[in-house]
């Protein structure tokens, strides 16, 4: 007996009826595609149920044919086909392709200029700037020594050598012993008493150190222990600014009276014998920020302060009266760029050096003001142009200026016709041109400070130096005429003495480094 049907749940029997529906649609689409022709015919359908999947296949290798000129129509030109005419141009078209490759390829023997050759990039002076490539510096590898002094002929360019060079670091201390300054040294020099060698040096954080080298090194006793650590000199250090002190310089009318100027924004007058340091000048605005790069006072009046800013701008200022009072303050944009130093004539102070980063050195009158208003400048006597970047200019007594440049030269140039000179008066070119160029390597790069050469301000023999630092570790030492007179180095230097100067009229020259550290030659 058969078993009855279960009876279908609504679920169930919901789903089949939307199966029917479902089919019963796709049945009447494919009739109404039959009508139409659309539908596939069964021979088709099952060949196409019987073929297989094509296989991939390896991508063709695209065959890179030399591009040659389009050929032109001749139809469009009205030129029969297979005609004279025709067969004449396709020749000349073959004959002219063959003469244009002939062309590219010929070696031409003639002499160009970069300028001529020039595909991308900046030119032909950026090219030269690049191959320009200064000789790495290699610590302690002389450049003079001892034998350059002996081949020395003439008797008294010799004496002055062995004497230069016969200096000899101060015997008290090494010079890793001496860190004058807490950071990296920007400025450094020597009190003018001829009584003891008493430095200064000013850093990147607004210290001033002062150290006193007549000081004598503690006695060690015998039995003492030979690793124990020696005490450095005593040093005093100060604070006078907050941000790097660039120059400093004591007034040729007060051996006591030290003004500095800094990136602040102000120069200070650091009385030695009060012992106070006294703000005497700055910007009348609180919030403006013009770092000086120069400070100097006049040799004809005490109260005239001099200095220079990284923006380019020479101020003088009447240190009787305030700053921002017009009467007493007076600036002039002497530069779009950076000066990175500027000296006063010693005898003649109305004449002005300025070094820039605009390549130039210039000589300025300042007896004589041309323009008005903020066009408004001192004269300008004349200039000349360097490879790059000129960082300092420096005058001595004899009216010779020296500068140091970063296309690794330091150019010497003689002035002294501008003594007597009149108001207004300018030199020609070939006047403003240097009487000694000296191939030095001026590549201090980011960590080393900048290296100028300064003069002796009054040598005893009367014959003019100066004295710059050494990126193989030494202190240089050259006459005005450019020959070299000493290499001053030592046994515990260990980094570049770049910042370097004489004593004003003893043979003492005194260096700086990175580290802080002090470098002496007695």
């Amino acid at each position: 007996m058969a078993r009855p049907k279960a009876a279908l749940s609504e679920y169930e029997r919901k789903r089949q009826e939307n199966i029917a529906k479902t089919q019963a649609l796709l049945r009447n689409l494919e009739m109404e595609a039959a009508q139409a022709g659309l539908a596939p015919t069964a021979k088709a359908a099952s060949t196409a149920k019987l073929k297989p999947k094509p296989k991939k296949t390896a991508a063709k290798k695209i065959k890179h044919e030399e591009v040659i000129p389009r050929r032109t129509s001749s139809r469009l030109k009205g030129i029969e086909a297979d005609s004279e005419t025709a067969k004449r141009k396709a020749e000349e078209e073959h004959e002219a392709r063959k003469e244009a490759d002939k062309v590219k390829r010929q070696r031409i023997s003639d002499a160009f200029k970069f300028g001529d050759i020039l595909v991308a990039g900046k030119g032909a002076d950026s090219i030269t700037t690049l191959l320009s490539v200064t000789s790495p510096a290699i610590p302690y590898e002389r450049t003079f020594d001892e034998d350059d002094v002996k081949e020395t002929t003439d008797k008294e360019l010799r004496a002055l050598r062995e004497k230069m060079s016969g200096l000899e670091l101060w015997p008290e201390f090494e010079p890793n012993e001496l860190k004058i300054t807490p950071e990296r040294i920007y400025a450094i020099g020597m009190h003018p008493t001829a009584d003891k060698p008493l430095v200064f040096a000013g850093d990147k954080l607004g210290n001033i150190g002062i150290c006193d080298a007549s000081q004598k090194a503690a006695e060690v006793k015998v039995e003492d222990d030979e690793d124990a650590d020696v005490e450095g000199p005593s040093i005093t250090t100060l604070k006078p600014h907050t941000r790097t002190i660039h120059t400093f310089q004591f007034s040729p009318h007060d051996a006591n009276a030290l003004y500095s100027a800094s990136y602040d924004s102000s120069v200070r007058k650091l009385d030695l014998a009060k012992g106070v340091a006294t703000e005497v000048y700055a910007p009348s605005d609180p919030n403006e920020d013009a770092p000086l790069s120069g400070v100097e006072i006049s040799k004809d009046d005490p109260n005239m302060l001099y200095f220079s800013t990284l923006d380019g701008r020479f101020g003088i200022y009447d240190m009787r009266t305030r700053a921002e009072k017009a009467a007493g303050l007076e600036i002039f944009q002497l530069s779009e760029k950076k000066i990175g130093g500027f000296s006063l004539h010693p005898l003649h102070p109305h004449l002005v050096a300025t070094a820039s980063l605009d390549r130039t050195l210039k000589i300025w009158d300042l007896r004589k003001m041309n323009g008005k208003g903020e066009w408004r400048l001192p004269a300008l006597v004349g200039e000349h142009e360097s490879r790059l970047s000129v960082s300092h200019a420096a005058w001595n007594a004899a009216g010779q200026v020296a500068t140091a440049s970063y296309d690794d030269t330091i150019k010497i140039y003689d002035f002294s016709q501008l003594a007597n000179a009149k108001a207004g008066t300018t030199l020609t070119d070939a006047e403003m041109q240097p009487s000694a160029v000296i191939p030095h390597n001026n590549q201090t790069g980011r960590w080393v400070t900048i290296l100028r050469a300064q003069w002796q301000k009054f040598p005893s023999d009367g014959v003019q130096r100066f004295c710059i630092g050494n990126m193989n570790r030494f202190v240089d030492v050259y006459t005005a005429k450019g020959q070299q007179l000493a290499q001053l180095g030592g046994e515990g230097i260990t980094a570049v003495p770049a910042v370097a100067k004489f004593h004003p009229s003893q043979d003492w020259v005194v260096a700086g480094t990175a580290s802080g550290k002090l470098c002496l030659w007695l």
